[in-house]
């Protein structure tokens, strides 16, 4: 059960809990900005802000709050060194990192509610904690997927953009590209899997991608949309096919794009393209040949390698 799920229930049998979110985080720590946990006064807990002594803290922190009926937010800071004195968090990993403590009850039922019915049909909004509590924009596209501005203990806004999955454009469904949809579909991807053929049996038999299409490759500029969300892979049956793809695909601003094929290839294919008036700065973006060279020699493992490279990129600061 998803985070946001479990606060409705939890809230729906009308017990208190607190949301724990990571809002900051310096040096080597064990939690994500972002990352969340909640804590019942029953003591069901559901996520996870980095596991170890210090979640154990928190937990014992936030349990305490919810069965208290306390609905005062407040921030509480955990430094991973053993002089830190009273934010001392158990660690000694050097780093440290910022949690917000929000408090719900039964009153904040419609906007945990509105959170769930959105995410359940693939709508956005933007999340904001503060010392207020907790809000929710629907269908509001922040600047950034998170931020956090903190003047004082009394004075500070945590903004997360929800519902804004990662979507993995996969072109060409043919053996590799049925690995590579199980793995991003486990990496919580949205896959998109598009190919120009009919009756192809790795399409018909991929049951990870979240949308199959046989589509016309010469049109694709309302297909693949730009933005820190999107990431587009090019691995069709053939050369020309690759070239005609990468032609409208490299001038679009997508987080990621990436087309396999040999050094040879990639470079044949590059000349073409700038004779054709592509300008060698869009080419430059593309990872060609595609992927971590970590020797692949299966379909299983070049799309591993190709999974990897995703995330390098995804995770960039």
């Amino acid at each position: 059960m998803g985070i946001w799920s479990f606060i409705r229930e939890e809230l729906s049998e009308d017990n208190n809990v607190v949301l724990i979110t990571i809002v900051e985080r310096n040096g080597s720590s064990p939690g994500i900005v972002g990352f969340k946990m909640v804590v019942s006064e029953t003591g069901a807990m559901n996520g996870s802000i980095g596991g170890g002594i210090m979640e154990y803290n928190m937990v014992e922190v936030a349990k305490k709050e919810a069965k208290s009926g306390n609905q005062k937010a407040f921030i509480k800071k955990q430094i991973h060194k053993q002089d830190a004195g009273k934010d001392k968090s158990g660690l000694i990993c050097s780093g440290e990192q910022s949690h917000v403590f929000i408090p719900l009850n039964k009153s904040n039922f419609d906007i945990i509610n509105n959170i769930v019915i959105k995410l359940d049909i693939g709508e956005n909004g933007a999340l904001c904690l503060s010392p207020h509590g907790i809000s929710f924009d629907e269908n509001k596209i922040l600047p950034k997927e998170i931020s956090f501005e903190f003047n004082d203990e009394n004075n500070w806004k945590y903004k997360e953009q929800l519902g804004l999955k990662d979507t993995i454009y996969i072109f060409g469904a043919g053996h590799v590209s049925l690995p590579l949809s199980q793995i991003f579909r486990v990496l919580d991807f949205k896959v998109v899997v598009l190919d120009d053929r009919k009756d192809l049996s790795t399409f018909e038999d991929n049951m990870y991608a979240h949308r199959k299409e046989i589509i016309d490759y010469k049109a694709l500029a309302d297909i693949v949309p730009e933005g820190e969300y999107t990431y587009a892979v090019i691995m069709t049956v053939g050369h020309k096919s690759d070239e005609l793809i990468l032609k409208q695909l490299a001038p679009k601003n997508l987080k990621y794009l990436g087309m396999i094929g040999s050094k040879n290839k990639v470079k044949n294919i590059y000349e073409s393209l700038i004779n054709e008036g592509i300008s060698e700065k869009f080419l430059a973006k593309v990872d060609a040949p595609i992927g971590l060279a970590i020797n692949s020699k299966t379909t299983a493992e070049i799309a591993i390698s190709i999974a990897a490279k995703v995330i390098e990129v995804k995770n960039m600061p």
